[in-house]
């Protein structure tokens, strides 16, 4: 509302040095003429006196001397004529009827002598040149931004900045109206996480509580498939710095298990309590890699928070763990044996031909987590809460004599999800308030704080960190890596002028570009792969990255591979064109880039492959796909079995009592184990070729799928109809795809078996 009112006194003074210099002198005149000088001093003295300037206000001036004096050589009382024609343009806008109460004067506004005054300077400015791209009368020039979008102020700032645009430039308020919009973008996403949060716990009282509580993930429901990639033509410059594979990556074939989970369910398996890394069984190993398994991902190996898991205990889950991805730091978790049962199975597994895997997600870390104990600095804070109604009056969640952590209160009343969590430093009196992680997709991560990327010794620490977990582990899968990319993290945390709304609150922090880029000048991915390449060069980095941002993660940043969730999403639904397309984008593009794509039907923050894909021909025709298109296939826990409980990051156990469905682990035995011993020969793209499959009527057919590869004197030939309808027809040429020296080619079935 103030921004409006400033933006209104820009357009007046433009006016003057436009049209009219002396257009208030004359407008004063003008209602003399008509009202006489009495009535024109007594209306404008009362207009002084209900509304003071801050002079009167404060009792630097009377009203007396204020009327009879000036302010930056402009008469005050013509001052007084431009308020009210301002204050009218408040009173009559909708937008502002929520506010009435602080802006008006209800009698003053329903005198006569107001009415009269009003209809008098309109009249005066009606007669006056027109002004504004339009060629209007001033005062309908500015009920123009007011007409435009009665009940939306965000709508009328854009008007403004729209058509204004050179006025506003001129005095330089652009930025304003810019950080405006994006602080009216960020209050609208605010007011709806609260309207969420309430509706969600008003179902949760009328139904029995569940193990998760969905609260904390997010909004639900049934997710979109992710569009076809476009690739850049133009922008940004986006160099191709693909890693180079190590003759054991491309072979690479990786299932999910979730550490705790897994050993509750081995401990029923085998008849014995096993509870740590080093007692998981040699023939449970040797069983994995009879399937052609080699490597094993294993989720929530790290101490995690202890704040994380009393939240949890504290909204009535008491069975629960910390959230995996809440964490005090990265050790291995001394509840499955700390370092050395890890190593013992690391060797057995390696002897197994199998590679461990972990997660790392270096976007945050836990509200108690050491860091924020020991460096609260590196972490983004304010110095007071960034909304007023905050309070921080819960239970310490911190075990340390000298730090309190506390939540916002909201989180334990079900009633808002902020933004930061409360650090308070007993010994010297310090109060910080660090922000939650937070991906702008849903609301804040209320276990997490969130590190500050802008820091040099920030980036150089979590480096560091990577470093020592990589010589634990040869695979790395970076949890949700895109919130780290430089144009997401400066969207979320930093957000250029006009551009906010991602994350409440940050549009008081907004950069240019340029002032980002001076701080953050490389992209910290880039970082990360050139110091892992050249100190723990035996490593695969895997990232978690959507947002479209998948080809420029593994072709520019040089991940070694990145998750594709169109293979799930679009398979599952039978988007088969869409999931044609994407493939066919890639290989015109640069076939490199699909051969580091993660293919999987699951993973851990979806549901079960048998809940998407069923466990009949639909589910085998997809997962043969997965296993025989390049790239990593990734198989989730529980899938092989035919489980079909969704393990959440904070189970300790599953709470299905299943059976493996050995109907399902059959037809994996004759249809998909025996394909993952090959994998040499389906990971690569030199020789990989995909056809169009025409109806016998000539029609193009995109729900059949029809590819090759080779590899020395081998080569394959995959169909699968992803369709219940039945299909025939013949196979075509194959798509066109991009060669060395980034030439085009399309081939024939028979000449690429040859």
């Amino acid at each position: 509302m103030g921004l409006l009112h400033e933006v209104f006194h820009i357009v007046l003074q433009a006016y003057r040095e436009d049209v009219n210099r002396d257009a208030f002198e004359q407008c004063d005149k003008y209602l003399t003429s008509h009202l006489g000088a009495d009535a024109v001093n007594n209306f404008l003295k009362h207009l002084a006196d209900i509304f003071p300037s801050l002079s009167v206000y404060r009792g630097q001036q009377t009203i007396e001397q204020f009327f009879n004096t000036a302010t930056d050589g402009i008469p005050n009382r013509q001052i007084l004529l431009e308020e009210i024609i301002l204050l009218h343009l408040q009173h009559h806008n909708p937008a502002l009827q929520t506010m009435s109460d602080l802006i008006e004067e209800k009698e003053f506004f329903e005198s006569e002598q107001y009415n009269t005054v009003i209809n008098l300077v309109e009249q005066f400015f009606d007669e006056q040149p027109a002004f504004s791209p339009e060629e209007q009368p001033l005062l309908k020039m500015l009920f123009s931004s007011i007409h435009s979008s009665p009940n939306s102020l965000s709508d009328q700032l854009f008007f403004i900045q729209s058509h204004w645009k050179k006025y506003i430039e001129r005095f330089r308020q652009e930025f304003f109206i810019l950080q405006a919009l994006d602080f009216l973008k960020e209050e609208g996403k605010y007011f709806l996480m609260q309207k969420h949060i309430a509706a969600q716990a008003q179902m949760e009282r009328s139904i029995v509580p569940s193990i998760e509580f969905p609260f904390f993930h997010g909004f639900g429901g049934e997710k979109e498939s992710p569009p076809v990639p476009v690739f850049p033509t133009g922008g940004e410059p986006e160099p191709e710095q693909f890693s180079p594979d190590i003759n054991w990556m491309p072979r690479l074939v990786l299932i999910a298990k979730n550490a705790f989970v897994w050993l509750n369910q081995l401990s029923k398996q085998y008849s014995r309590s096993i509870t740590r890394l080093d007692e998981i069984p040699d023939d449970e190993l040797s069983r994995l890699s009879s399937y052609g398994i080699t490597g094993l991902w294993l989720i929530g190996i790290w101490n995690r928070s202890k704040a994380s898991k009393r939240i949890k205990h504290l909204h009535g889950n008491i069975d629960a763990e910390a959230s995996a991805y809440s964490l005090d730091g990265y050790d291995i978790s001394e509840e499955l044996g700390g370092y050395s049962a890890y190593y013992n199975l690391r060797e057995r597994a390696r002897a197994k031909g199998i590679r461990l895997a972990c997660d790392m997600v270096p976007n945050h870390m836990g509200i108690d987590s050491q860091w924020v104990i020991n460096h609260p600095d590196w972490f983004i804070q304010t110095e007071a809460p960034p909304y007023f109604n905050y309070s921080f009056t819960g239970p310490d969640l911190s075990n340390n004599d000298r730090v309190g952590i506390y939540i916002e209160d909201g989180y334990w009343r079900r009633s808002d999800a902020a933004v930061v969590f409360k650090r308070h430093d007993r010994y010297t009196g310090d109060v910080k308030y660090i922000y939650h992680g937070n991906d702008g997709t849903n609301m804040p991560w209320n276990d997490t704080a969130q590190l500050d990327f802008m820091k040099p010794e920030v980036r150089e620490a979590v480096i560091q960190t990577i470093l020592h977990v990589a010589r634990l582990f040869p695979v790395i899968r970076f949890d949700a890596a895109m919130t780290l990319a430089k144009k997401h993290y400066q969207r979320l945390w930093f957000p250029q002028p006009g551009t906010a709304g991602a994350v409440p609150s940050r549009a008081m922090f907004a950069m240019t570009k340029e002032q980002f880029d001076a701080q953050m000048p490389i992209e910290f991915w880039r970082e990360v792969v050139d110091r892992v390449q050249q100190e723990v060069p035996d490593t695969l980095l895997l990232a978690e990255a959507f947002w479209l941002m998948e080809g420029y993660f593994v072709r520019t940043l040089g991940m070694h591979r990145v998750y594709n969730s169109a293979f799930m999403h679009m398979l599952k639904k039978e988007e088969n064109t869409n999931f044609k397309q994407t493939i066919k984008n890639v290989l015109e593009y640069n076939p490199q880039i699909l051969k580091r794509h993660v293919n999987f039907m699951s993973n851990p923050d979806e549901e079960t492959a048998i809940a998407q894909f069923g466990s009949h021909d639909k589910y085998f025709g997809v997962c043969v796909m997965m296993i025989t298109l390049p790239g990593l296939p990734m198989f989730g826990h529980g899938q092989l079995e035919g489980f079909t409980e969704k393990y959440g990051m904070e189970y300790r156990r599953a709470y299905y009592d299943e059976a493996p469905n050995y109907h399902l682990l059959y037809r994996h035995e004759q249809e998909i184990f025996q394909l993952l011993k090959k994998r040499y020969l389906f990971a690569e793209v030199e020789n990989f070729q995909m056809y169009d499959f025409y109806n016998e009527d000539g029609v193009l057919n995109d729900d059949v799928f029809a590819y090759s590869n080779r590899y020395g004197n081998e080569r394959a030939l995959i169909v699968y109809n992803n369709a219940y309808e039945r299909a025939t027809g013949r196979i075509h040429p194959a798509s066109a795809k991009q060669m060395l020296g980034e030439r085009l080619i399309e081939s024939t079935i028979g000449a690429a078996l040859q």
